[in-house]
Order: C-alpha cells, then sequence, then structure tokens
C-alpha cells in the first residue's frame, strides 16, 4: 500500500500511528485483545489484511495477544537489532505496518509466539 505517513496519520487513532508507522509498543496488560476468545479472524486495524485464525490464539502471560501461527502470506518477517538485542519482526504483508514481534519460545508444536499489539488488531 502506497500511503504517506500524512495519510496513514489521518486513518490511525494517534495510538495506533505510534506502534504501526513507528514501531512503538502499547503497555504489557493494558489491550483490549489480551483475553479475546471469539472465533474468526485477526485482521491488520490499518489495512484490514488477515493476519491470524482466533484458534491459533493462546495465553502467554506476557501481557500481549499471543498466537502460534500465522495465516500464509499474511506477515513479513524482518531482523530487528533495535533495543540492544536481536529480534524478529513482524509486519502486515499487505500494508508493511509493525504488528511486533515472533519468538522461538512458543508452548505449541510450531514452538512459535506471535507477541502482537493489541491496537494492531480487528
Amino acid at each position: 500500500m502506497n500511503k504517506t505517513e500524512e495519510e496513514w496519520k489521518k486513518i490511525l487513532t494517534p495510538e495506533q500511528y505510534e506502534v504501526m508507522r513507528q514501531k512503538g509498543t502499547e503497555a504489557p496488560f493494558s489491550g483490549k485483545l489480551i483475553e479475546a476468545d471469539k472465533d474468526g479472524v485477526y485482521k491488520c486495524s490499518a489495512c484490514g489484511n488477515p493476519l491470524f485464525s482466533a484458534d491459533t490464539k493462546f495465553d502467554s502471560g506476557t501481557g500481549w495477544p499471543s498466537f502460534d501461527k500465522a495465516l500464509p502470506g499474511a506477515v513479513s518477517e524482518i531482523t530487528d537489532n533495535s533495543a540492544g538485542m536481536s529480534r524478529t519482526e513482524v509486519v502486515c504483508s499487505k500494508c508493511g505496518s509493525h504488528l511486533g514481534h515472533v519468538f522461538t519460545d512458543g508452548p505449541t508444536e510450531t514452538g512459535l509466539r506471535y507477541c502482537l499489539n493489541s491496537v494492531c488488531l480487528i
């Protein structure tokens, strides 16, 4: 998606813009989707791209919504060496918005924990 940062500022809330376009992080245990358990699909709040099936969501105890598998082609992973550590950033494959990070310490058979910000998901 080719949008200017000014266009994103008009579309997103200030909190969404901070997290999704400036790679911020919402405070742990503050997001509205931590305990969400409805069936369906979680989508990117910036562009509506389907990202994760609700049946892949689990309680990681970390304070952010966690999933063990993304929908095929839904996200891209980028090496992130910021904050004095090496992590893998997760972005929406359609609009490039920052969603969170993926770690290899998940408790399911995938071994993955996609740790995401609630403001990034609908």
